[in-house]
């Protein structure tokens, strides 16, 4: 198949790349390199893609580039790239979560209602736009309600992707993300701040007492549910994609102390923005796409810790 993935060189975006030029597909990606974490970082991400014979990359952002050209031809679009962060999203930067999540999305729409060999749209949504839900696990049919303007956006960007399928025939489904976790995790997530911090022997700080819950989702199993929304996907359908193991952060910690000896732990005050509990109901994407996530927490943080200390001997550390 012939790809587009916008975001490319984040975590998930350049691990799909990767994914998707190892089956045989070909890949256009484009990213726009926002400055939330180095550039360096999301470079090393497509290593190996830039050697591809079957890889092209644009730079640009997608508030500004001919996107008409960009998607022409494509089959498969992998809608990856967004303004990330919970707590970034208050105050006056959320002008750029409107931008990068919302009006990016809907110019990225208009041109694939016109494109005619696009067979499947997949928009990278989030289980931010449940908020603190009142089910667990929470299912697809629960009413959003984020609990930061970020959840806002993604739940914003979720409606427009539905609507243009109802409308217009876009083959689009949404997936919405637990809590993905591994190997090019970024930076500012928990557990990439947290193993970091425990090889460097420096403090882990976490907000809250540790009780608070997430459904985590290894990488691959991510991946696993894109390929499986281009197959198998009905337009405007919305699957929810989780691990499907519900832990708290301080069992998080125990699975590190376990694999790194004693940590150091400073608890801080609870940050705006921040779900109590996530907890994905995947019964949905197992009937419909055949989802079944295979890579468990302990491995996964596992294989994460193994890839850290490789970038950490790379940089000499």
């Amino acid at each position: 198949m012939r790809c587009v993935i916008t975001g490319v060189a984040g975590f998930i975006g350049s691990s799909l790349c990767d994914r998707l030029l190892a089956e045989g597909h070909e890949v256009r990606g484009i990213d726009c390199f926002v400055d939330y974490y180095p550039r360096l970082v999301k470079e090393a991400n497509l290593a190996a893609a830039f050697k591809h014979p079957r890889f092209e990359f644009l730079e640009g952002d997608l508030l500004k580039a001919d996107l008409g050209k960009i998607l022409a031809g494509a089959e498969w679009v992998f809608h990856q790239a967004a303004q990330a962060g919970v707590r970034g999203s208050f105050g006056a930067s959320f002008a750029g979560y409107v931008d990068n999540n919302i009006l990016a999305t809907q110019r990225l729409l208009e041109c694939a209602r016109v494109e005619r060999s696009i067979r499947c749209f997949i928009y990278a949504s989030s289980s931010s736009v449940y908020g603190d839900a009142e089910t667990f696990p929470t299912p697809e049919d629960v009413i959003p309600k984020p609990v930061s303007p970020y959840g806002v956006t993604k739940l914003a960007a979720e409606n427009l992707v539905s609507l243009y399928a109802r409308e217009f025939g876009v083959p689009a489904v949404s997936l919405r993300y637990f809590t993905v976790f591994g190997p090019r995790q970024r930076p500012d997530m928990a557990f990439h701040r947290f193993i970091k911090a425990a090889l460097n022997g420096e403090e882990i700080v976490i907000y809250g007492d540790g009780s608070q819950s997430r459904d985590f989702t290894f990488i691959a199993d991510a991946i696993e549910a894109n390929l499986l929304a281009a197959e198998r996907g009905e337009p405007g359908q919305v699957f929810n994609i989780g691990g499907g193991v519900q832990a708290t952060i301080n069992h998080v910690l125990e699975l590190l102390q376990s694999e790194l000896g004693s940590l150091h732990v400073k608890r801080a005050i609870r940050q705006p923005g921040d779900a109590r509990h996530t907890s994905a109901d995947t019964s949905k994407a197992r009937r419909l796409l055949g989802f079944c996530p295979r890579v468990g927490l302990a491995e996964g943080l596992h294989q994460e810790i193994e890839w850290l200390k490789t970038q950490a001997v790379k940089a000499g550390r």
